[in-house]
């Protein structure tokens, strides 16, 4: 994931400016772009609204007000055929038709796209369908034989089912479109749909009424159809009205307080009131009745017609009731979006000019005047730091102020690296100064040590002379140590080449607690004389650093391998062992080509350094097994020379010649032959 974010991430300072001002400029356009959409999608909308309305929603309205009609007037025909006119009837049944001819006209030219407007409305449609062309059978049903009273009531009965039931499925495919949404002229299809219910309720009371006056009476299933329809109709009709827009209440409200209105809540009330039977059904009852159920109907369905179909047949999609705020969103948003891409390009090709110069000349300082100035700074040659990095006059303007930043940078390196330069010359004067003057009086301390050795003594004398010979042999080595540090070469040297196994005890030798270090079996090799002055320099620095490190009461292996390549050194401790960091910082100052003469936390390290430098060898510091550290030493082949043939099984140096035989050894200069120089 993090490689991933790697990737993506510009690289480029062009491309981070672009980056940079894209951003907003990106997000202004996908604003702008939602904005348009939205806006584009409520056009949508409202086109389709007005398709649906024109296609379905009217159709559907008219066809239910026309059925209602005919129920009435059939339930009145069926109850009693000889009170009913016949061309009422007619009439009232062509003028259906009509209506239903419009309804299959709007299905089947909405038919493709029911499914997408609701998922339940193509099974809607067709039983509507159905339920339209079954018109000329249910006619047919109530013209057969009604010559009694039973007979009539059954047939009234089921007409009044059946038409109860298309309108109830013309119902159900409004109500599947509910859900579409419509314009903002128009009001909730939901509220919509419930006044429509309520005004269904009325025209049931009315065939219902209409069906008991012509047969003279009100059965009991027919009074309690009207108590239902009395509660269903009150219970929807005036909360509805209340959830309308403002602008559509005012039909409903002025409907609710007209007298035609309160006539027919008390005509109502008063059937409810009788009970089923002949009394509710009598003239001086029912009087004003079908005069006021017949406005109320009207004023409903012109209410209703205004408050949806109308109001979304009258839409503009493109007007301001539409379109609105979105709309002047849309157009400042694109002049927002043109502006912002204009100003965005302008300032960020100057930025970039700006930015692409000033890193040329950050990158022309680090890469080639500064390391040069260095380069002549270490070599021992002056510096012009004026002439080097001419001092700016602070500008007014951030970026300039950050190239004067880098010229200030720049002078201050470089005063620096020229103080240090001196300092480091100064200091590497002193050391070799103080290191020839030592050497002179711990060679003269050497030779004398020498001949009393020399001298015939007891042995705690002579355990004490070799003692004192290990100390000054210690301090000629940091003496050595100096010079080494300060590029020169120490004057010891071996004209031939010596034994690797001596070359290893004279090392052991040069420590003050030699006794603690145990030498394994070495490859019988020679090491040219020229190299062996810093090796046993180099394995002194280890060894001591080892036995340092480490527990007075633990040992520290030295040994040594036979490889392809040469041969490998290992000087193992037991002690606490080094953490990764310290392990990398100590393996950086053994490989670095830099030696830092001021750090003196660890200056055996950078003699280590020298030395291997010098002789092409290879050191390496690692954790050990047993919990301590071990540096490796591998000596190339074109230091060595073979002593005798290598063999497995011919690796061996006496046990009492390996340091660790509980004795003290002799001096280095007891071990190998006196080196030149001294």
């Amino acid at each position: 994931m993090a490689r991933t974010s790697e990737r993506l991430r510009p690289r480029s300072v062009r491309a981070k400016i672009v980056a940079l001002l894209m951003l907003p400029v990106v997000s202004l356009m996908a604003l702008w772009s939602f904005a348009a959409v939205t806006t584009a999608s409520t056009i949508g909308d409202a086109e389709r609204a007005k398709d649906v309305n024109s296609e379905l929603l009217a159709p559907v309205a008219d066809f239910v007000t026309a059925i209602q009609t005919e129920r009435t007037v059939s339930a009145r025909y069926a109850a009693d055929p000889k009170s009913g006119d016949a061309d009422v009837l007619t009439r009232t049944q062509a003028a259906t038709d009509n209506t239903t001819e419009a309804l299959l006209a709007g299905i089947n030219s909405s038919s493709s796209d029911a499914a997408l407007l609701n998922s339940a409305l193509p099974d809607r449609l067709d039983k509507l369908t159905d339920d339209a062309k079954g018109l000329a059978a249910l006619r047919a049903s109530q013209s057969g034989g009604n010559k009694n009273a039973t007979k009539a009531e059954s047939i009234a009965s089921t007409a009044y089912t059946a038409y109860t039931g298309i309108v109830e499925d013309a119902f159900a495919v409004t109500g599947a479109l509910t859900g579409e949404k419509g314009t903002t002229t128009a009001s909730e299809a939901r509220v919509v749909l419930e006044l429509s219910r309520a005004r269904e309720a009325l025209a049931q009371e009315q065939a219902l009424l209409a069906a008991g006056g012509a047969a003279g009476k009100l059965t009991d299933e027919q009074y309690a159809l009207f108590v239902g329809a009395v509660t269903v109709q009150r219970g929807l009709l005036k909360p509805a009205v209340a959830d309308l827009k403002p602008e559509h209440q005012k039909a409903y409200n002025t409907l609710l307080e007209s007298g035609s209105y309160d006539q027919l809540a008390a005509i109502e009330n008063r059937v409810r009131s009788a009970g089923p039977g002949e009394s509710a059904v009598s003239d001086g009852l029912l009087r004003g009745w079908d005069d006021s159920a017949s406005t109320v109907l009207r004023s409903l369905a012109k209410a209703e017609t205004e408050a949806g179909t109308a109001a979304a047949a009258k839409a503009n999609p493109f007007g301001w009731d539409t379109l609105g705020a979105s709309g002047i969103a849309v157009v400042l948003g694109l002049v927002g979006v043109l502006l912002s891409l204009l100003v965005s390009v302008s300032v960020g090709r100057g930025l970039i000019v700006e930015l692409l110069d000033l890193r040329n000349s950050a990158l022309e300082v680090a890469g080639r005047r500064l390391p040069q100035a260095m380069r002549r700074l270490h070599a021992g040659q002056g510096v012009d730091i004026d002439v080097e990095a001419p001092m700016r006059r602070l500008a007014g303007d951030e970026l300039a102020q950050v190239g004067t930043a880098l010229t200030a940078v720049q002078r201050a390196a470089l005063k620096a690296a020229a103080e240090r330069a001196e300092l480091l010359s100064g200091i590497s004067g002193v050391y070799v100064s103080l290191a020839r003057r030592s050497q002179v009086l711990l060679h003269r301390q050497l030779d004398i040590l020498d001949r009393l050795e020399q001298r015939p003594r007891d042995q705690d004398e002579l355990q004490d002379l070799y003692r004192v010979d290990y100390l000054a042999t210690r301090m000629r080595r940091h003496s050595e140590s100096l010079l080494i540090l300060s590029g020169i070469a120490p004057g010891r040297g071996w004209r031939d080449p010596i034994p690797l196994a001596d070359t290893l005890r004279a090392a052991v030798a040069e420590i003050e607690d030699a006794t603690r270090v145990q030498i394994w079996a070495v490859p019988r090799v020679s090491l040219n004389g020229g190299s062996v002055a810093d090796v046993i320099h180099l394995l002194a620095e280890l060894v001591e650093n080892a036995a340092s490190f480490s527990p007075p009461s633990t040992k520290v292996q030295l040994r040594a391998a036979r490889l392809r390549d040469g041969v490998v050194i290992e000087v193992e401790d037991s002690g606490f062992g080094m953490n990764e960091d310290a392990m990398a910082d100590a393996n950086r100052k053994l490989q670095s080509e830099k030696v830092d003469l001021l750090d003196a936390k660890q200056i055996g390290l950078f003699v280590v350094n020298r030395l291997a430098t010098r002789q092409g060898l290879r050191v390496e510091l690692r954790n050990s097994p047993n919990g301590g550290v071990t540096a490796a030493v591998l000596i190339p082949e074109n230091l060595l020379r073979d002593d005798m043939p290598v063999h497995e099984h011919e690796h061996e140096l006496a046990a009492t010649e390996n340091g660790g035989g509980g004795r003290t050894p002799a001096p280095a200069a007891a071990l190998i032959p006196r080196q030149r120089g001294e």
